[in-house]
């Protein structure tokens, strides 16, 4: 299909990238498995350049005697398109992947293979202890086919799975939930993830009121993530060249170079990381403040985005790294955080707490103040209060009202990190290794109803 759609296309230069995908679900509830399924998908895009005008169609399920139509279309989009600000001559000269022409291989209900029979032993397990599960696990696997009219043949088999799991009381009145990210579901302990659950509806038993203010605060590695997801997605570099970002150096530029954090944090991607791998080109099926499908197919490479705290890059196409005279740094699909070698875990850090809150994840996070990167949220599935190194009760629920930048600057530990699933984000973004973090200060700003 691509290389009949570059065939096709009349006008200057084409991309043509073709995603195939294929999915597969358990679904739960009450300890009882509800539903499950295996789905298959296909999209085609095709990109068509006249000039420097871009004409882009993405069609679902595209049939053999439907593509001519579809390229036909993107030609004539692109002929009539005012030029692109972005143009510029298509990446060449990548070598082909190796596995270029070998048969796509969908996922299937198979790969919970061994996790199914864990689950079913955890639902006894549940039931024995008074408890419920709630979740679902689900695994997907994209084959990503991307060529161009300069020669770029290039293609990747992305694995992606999670399970979240929800874990309620016999009365429904008390609420934990954990969840896991993982590339073939063969490493995941679903009997250690409930104990986890059991313990924390526990500890829920008790329960103690606080109003609201500010709180030295541990957020576990899935509440961080959630909140250094939605920096990385706000650190593009148009918008800081523009002036509208909480990276933009006041008087023009960007804060590149700037320390944002007291303590050694570094936060990066890199596409071959152990258990998180990604694309390691770039797909960028249309342009954006943040990408440029002038740039398909242009290598990708390990990048700091903080080092030691300090803003080492932004998210850069060809064209905004012209205009920022910075390194081309385009985006990459997963996120690490680090602090120092020998962070301690979070159950650790809960014993040398004297008096804090212990956060179990973020929800419902907007942005209030792009210029300061302000978010504001909830709580949910667990607050508890920590006292003289234990955890004595469950907490309230809040809203919080607070900056991931500003928290950089604010941190007093950093722990050691692991891979983990945001709950905020993990529909959009799976692929994370976090610490757990301690805020002297984080902002509760008010009491929430929520349960």
């Amino acid at each position: 299909m691509v290389e009949r759609a570059l065939e096709l296309s009349q006008n200057d230069a084409c991309v043509v990238l073709v995603d195939e995908g294929s999915t597969a679900n358990l679904r739960f509830a009450g300890n009882t498995l509800t539903t499950n399924g295996v789905a298959r998908s296909s999209r085609l895009t095709v990109i068509s350049i006249a000039g420097e005008g871009v004409g882009v169609v993405s069609r679902a399920s595209v049939r053999e005697e439907q593509l001519a139509d579809v390229v036909a279309a993107a030609d004539a989009a692109a002929r009539g398109a005012q030029p692109a600000e972005d143009a510029r001559p298509l990446v060449e000269g990548v070598p082909q992947s190796a596995d270029w022409g070998s048969d796509v291989r969908p996922t299937d209900i198979g790969v919970f293979e061994g996790f199914a029979p864990a689950l079913g032993e955890a639902f006894a397990a549940a039931e024995a202890g008074g408890r419920k599960l709630y979740g679902f696990a689900e695994h997907s696997l994209t084959s990503t086919f991307l060529g161009t009219s300069t020669g770029v043949r290039l293609r990747h088999d992305q694995p992606t799975g999670r399970l979240e799991l929800n874990a309620k009381s016999a009365d429904l009145k008390r609420s934990a939930w954990t969840g896991v990210s993982t590339e073939h579901f063969t490493d995941v302990d679903v009997a250690a993830l409930d104990s986890s659950l059991a313990q924390r509806l526990e500890w829920a038993k008790t329960r103690v009121d606080l109003p609201a203010g500010r709180y030295e605060t541990l957020l576990p590695p899935s509440a961080v993530a959630d909140l250094m997801i939605y920096l990385f997605w706000s650190a593009g570099a148009r918008d800081a060249l523009d002036g509208r970002s909480v990276f933009s150096k006041p008087g023009g530029g960007t804060r590149v170079g700037e320390q944002l954090g007291r303590l050694p944090v570094t936060l990066s991607s890199d596409p071959g990381a152990a258990g998180i791998a990604c694309a390691p080109f770039v797909t960028a099926h249309a342009s954006s403040r943040q990408s440029s499908v002038f740039d398909n197919g242009l290598p990708l490479e390990p990048t700091d985005w903080i080092k030691d705290g300090r803003l080492e890059a932004l998210l850069q196409t060809r064209y905004s790294a012209e205009l920022s005279e910075l390194a081309v740094t385009p985006g990459i699909d997963n996120l690490i955080m680090t602090g120092a070698e020998s962070g301690r875990s979070l159950e650790e850090m809960i014993a040398s707490t004297q008096h804090g809150l212990l956060v179990t994840c973020l929800w419902y996070i907007r942005e209030v103040d792009p210029q300061t990167l302000l978010v504001t949220g909830l709580t949910r599935d667990g607050v508890y209060l920590v006292e003289h190194g234990e955890v004595v009760g469950e907490v309230n629920n809040f809203r919080f009202n607070e900056s991931p930048v500003d928290l950089l600057g604010r941190l007093t530990e950093v722990g050691a990190s692991e891979r983990t699933l945001p709950r905020e984000w993990n529909d959009y973004f799976q692929r994370t290794v976090m610490p757990p973090v301690r805020v002297p200060d984080f902002n509760m700003s008010t009491v929430s109803q929520a349960s």
